[in-house]
């Protein structure tokens, strides 16, 4: 039988491309949407190596609603997964303009699209910074939102917006999925993280140290009200992360309405322990640095 053609916008980017792999692995072909701003066509390359189907690359910005048009009428997409956006809650603070345009302006475009063209399935990379600070662990998907930086609201208004939109139209079936910290790589050791520029997580920045590509790794604070005084994190694996999204792929598809649902594990991890379980697993030292909060 033909493959389901989905969607993946953002698709070559970290979490996107062991989602396509994941997709490819449950009988789907993921079609990308990607403006390689953030990620590399490379990534796709090795999707193809891992499960011997490429993906096919869609150069285009998902806030052109135009060329998302020609997307939908070219091809034969039966659902979405959308990855797509901004996701450094640093630089959202410095540049919250852009993350509102492309996080929430960019999600308004992609839905519009998929209107017009009759696909209302949709799955969303949201995040568990919706909950802000929130005040018991592990964080029920009943906390309330309390965002505390622009990167975590236009997570919390996009999945507003498709509340609405799930509410006023029930032919709609939309699984928000609110990823807490994922890590790893793939077993093949052909896919993993590999950002532009300094990583704004902790697991790449690990990495390079080991690599040697940075001398040393810095610990923002060490006098936090943790086990170790540094900070604690849920950390996934990016591939459970990956088969979250075909299961929600297919929850959305038979039922309609919307959910919102963690994507975690429930256990944090301080830095320190990360690094350890680094340091073991690889065999390398990794060189650190206290630094202030």
């Amino acid at each position: 039988m033909p493959r389901a053609k989905i969607l993946v916008t953002g698709g070559a980017g970290f979490i996107g491309s062991h989602t396509c792999v994941a997709l490819i692995e449950a009988g789907y072909q993921p079609l990308v949407l990607d403006t390689l701003v953030n990620s590399d066509a490379r990534s796709l390359q090795r999707v193809g190596c891992i499960t011997g189907l490429q993906p096919l690359l869609l150069r285009c910005d998902v806030r052109d609603g135009a060329a998302l048009d020609r997307v939908f009428a070219e091809h034969a997409i039966e659902a979405v997964v959308h990855l797509a956006g901004l996701k450094a809650v640093g630089e959202s603070v410095a540049d919250p303009l852009a993350y509102y345009d492309v996080n929430l302006a960019g999600t308004l475009a992609l839905v519009q699209a998929m209107g017009r063209a009759g696909v209302r399935t949709l799955v969303f990379s949201s995040s568990a910074t919706v909950y802000g600070d929130a005040r018991h662990s592990p964080i029920p998907e009943s906390a309330p939102y309390a965002a505390v930086n622009p990167y975590g609201r236009t997570k919390a208004m996009v999945e507003n917006l498709l509340a609405d939109l799930a509410h006023a139209d029930p032919r709609w079936g939309i699984a928000c999925l609110r990823y807490f910290n994922p890590v790893g790589a793939h077993e093949s050791g052909l896919l993993g993280e590999r950002p532009h520029g300094p990583p704004a997580n902790l697991m790449p920045y690990i990495s390079q140290v080991a690599a040697g590509e940075r001398e040393y790794l810095l610990v923002h604070g060490a006098d936090y009200e943790t086990i170790d005084g540094t900070g604690v994190r849920d950390y996934v694996h990016v591939m459970d992360v990956a088969e979250g999204h075909v299961a929600a792929l297919r929850h959305a598809a038979r039922e309609p309405g919307i959910l919102m649902t963690n994507l975690g594990t429930g256990r944090g991890a301080s830095v320190l322990e990360v690094v350890c379980a680094f340091e073991r697993a690889s065999g390398r030292r990794i060189a650190l640095r206290i630094g202030p909060r």
